[in-house]
């Protein structure tokens, strides 16, 4: 049985022209190829883009800055209406608290009227995704023929006019059953 199979794998070899022989008893040798197909798929690829607009932007101004004056006549006016329209021992708080309370509405009125705005056009820009459908190659679907048989495969890269493929040869388990019950159809 060995012998014989070893008799076909030699025939093989023999018939397919010089074949590479593998350790585990296969065998390289080049088929023709009949038919390359790409095969193509749709990829969505992002691209940064920066987009720049105008923008209107208002400022707004003090014109009194850090001037203490509107807190200073405030505080003047708030003390002689405290100090005219109190009587006796609580003169002098309510001139005090007349000075306070003016103080506080000369400053608030002071930062009301001495505001102004004003409005300037600034660029902004940002950095946002575009996205763009692609066609990418990513295989090639490859037919050949091998001892009069055609055959399909996926390729990575084209081929060209021959590819390579490995023949491994072992008897089925039927064949050696059949050799087992006498089955002798393979004797010489």
């Amino acid at each position: 049985m060995k012998k014989q199979l070893a008799t076909l794998v030699l025939s093989l070899c023999i018939s397919m022209g010089s074949g590479t022989s593998l350790a585990n008893g296969g065998f390289f040798v080049k088929a023709r190829v009949v038919d390359v197909n790409p095969i193509y798929e749709t990829l969505e690829v992002s691209y940064p883009e920066e987009r720049c607009w105008n923008e209107r932007v208002r400022h707004t101004r003090h014109g009194y800055g850090r001037s203490y004056t509107p807190a200073i006549a405030g505080a003047i006016i708030g003390g002689v209406a405290g100090n005219q329209f109190s009587k006796g021992s609580r003169r002098d708080a309510l001139t005090v608290a007349g000075a306070l309370l003016g103080a506080s509405v000369g400053r608030d009125f002071g930062r009301r009227s001495g505001s102004s705005s004003y409005v300037t056009t600034e660029r902004r820009c940002e950095v946002v995704d575009r996205f763009e459908e692609q066609e990418q190659l990513v295989g090639y679907d490859v037919s050949y023929r091998y001892q009069g048989r055609v055959f399909t495969t996926r390729t990575d890269s084209h081929p060209g006019k021959f590819i390579q493929v490995k023949v491994q040869v072992e008897p089925t388990q039927d064949y050696a059953y059949n050799r087992y019950q006498g089955d002798n159809e393979w004797d010489d």
